[in-house]
């Protein structure tokens, strides 16, 4: 079974579909639309290394998942996606087993989303990637469209916002991939909808207190036998309900002062940078070390050793030398030696928050499946990720300076014991040289 070629078979096929059956109203359901979700399906495969035939039911479903909007379905447009790509499968005389996976994976993307394993994950996480890219607003303008377009009814900015902030909220990614990949702009676009959401409530408020002034302004007349209380009484309410949207507004901005911002963020990438770049620059240091002094004790040993009976005043400045290139070695050796830990983990350690999964050393003993689910944890809890990287961060100091101490004693030890020798060589040949 060639995996390339059916994919291309069924991008083929999808495409003569829009071709042949135009549909305007359909701006957003299209075949741009289905495009942009295999793209994203293939991103996240390529992350998962998929197997050929898991990668054909991720693409064969995404190019089939929106097909039956074109065949004029809407609330029923999965199954008849579903049933398409089970035509085009049979013509292509795939499994049975694989069209029912297919089939599995178009049905997952049924809201509200459900899906049962990897493969439908990939394809539901593909399906609604745009909720986590900056393309969301664009994207979100031609739902719009397409939805009054279909409907035959306009839809108010508010309302839609209202809906897109509900559907952003309610919406979760289900890979690890688009969890750790989109989550933070999905986040930023969650803080965009709330902000122009609060901009229209209070363009209505205002014009709606404008037009209660205008109408009692204009009724004055009529009600002045009406009691003041009763004349009061709708102003109040508003009062009321002013005061209760500027509470609002004080928690929604307690909460988000609360949440660490991108500077932040971008202090612990930073930090994390430059630890890294100094680890390597002591590695490189150490590798010099080890490298002249190898070539030192070589000379030493191949050479100048064999002469030592012809001049016996050269023993104790070839010994000093020798010393020095061995004890620089091991210091050298020692800076760059790498620790490992046990790399494994428990649910306990999870819970109680004392893992940090930042850190290849504590989890490289564990499968992908239990890992994944320690991070998909992690994630969940925001106090978790950030502490765990404020202990990585420590984590990479303390090595840090570990490996500089001992990188500092190798120095010392060849620039001490390098004057030692040479000035113990001077002295044997100039005080005690060697008589014919």
């Amino acid at each position: 079974m060639h995996t390339g070629l059916i994919i291309e078979a069924a991008e083929t096929y999808v495409a003569k579909q829009y071709q042949d059956r135009p549909h305007p109203n359909l701006v957003y359901h299209n075949l741009e639309h289905t495009k942009l979700v295999v793209a994203a399906a293939q991103q996240i495969a390529a992350h998962y290394r998929l197997a050929d035939n898991d990668l054909l039911i991720v693409c064969v479903a995404c190019w089939f998942h929106d097909l039956g909007y074109l065949m004029g379905e809407t609330k029923m447009h999965e199954e008849k996606g579903a049933e398409m790509a089970r035509v085009f499968l049979n013509v292509q005389q795939i499994p049975e087993d694989i069209q029912q996976q297919v089939a599995g994976c178009i049905m997952a993307t049924k809201m509200p989303q459900n899906p049962k394993n990897l493969l439908e994950e990939i394809v539901c996480d593909a399906d609604l990637f745009h909720l986590g890219t900056k393309d969301f607003r664009d994207r979100s303008r031609l739902m719009r469209q397409e939805f009054e377009l279909t409907s035959g009814r306009e839809i108010s900015g508010a309302e839609w916002n209202a809906g897109s902030l509900r559907l952003q909220e309610t919406h979760h990614f289900f890979t690890a991939y688009c969890k750790a990949l989109l989550q933070q702009q999905k986040e930023d676009n969650i803080v965009k909808l709330k902000s122009k959401l609060e901009k229209q409530e209070e363009k209505a408020v205002k014009k709606g207190k404008a037009t209660v002034q205008k109408e009692l302004s204009a009724a004055e007349d009529a009600l002045a036998a009406a009691t003041p209380a009763a004349i009061a009484a709708p102003v109040e309410e508003e009062k009321k309900k002013d005061k209760k949207k500027d509470k609002d507004k004080e928690k929604e901005a307690k909460v988000k002062d609360a949440k660490p911002g991108r500077g932040v963020e971008t202090m612990f990438r930073t930090t994390s940078t430059n630890h890294i770049r100094l680890s390597s620059m002591a590695d490189s240091k150490a590798h010099i070390m080890i490298s002249v002094n190898s070539i030192i004790i070589s000379v030493i040993l191949g050479v100048l050793v064999r002469r030592l009976e012809d001049y016996p005043n050269l023993i104790l400045p070839a010994f000093i030398f020798l010393l020095t290139g061995v004890l620089t070695i091991i210091f050298s050796v020692l800076a760059t030696r790498p620790n490992i830990n046990v790399g494994k983990f428990t649910k306990a350690d999870i819970d109680s928050k004392k893992t940090n999964l930042l850190f290849f050393g504590n989890f490289h003993e564990m499968s992908l499946e239990e890992y994944t689910w320690g991070m998909t944890e992690m994630m969940k809890d925001n106090d978790y990720v950030y502490g765990s990287m404020i202990q990585d961060i420590y984590h990479l100091g303390v090595v840090l300076g570990k490996k500089y101490k001992q990188l500092r004693i190798a120095y010392n030890i060849f620039m001490f014991g390098l004057i030692i020798s040479v000035a113990a060589f001077v002295i044997a040949a100039l005080f005690f040289p060697v008589k014919n």
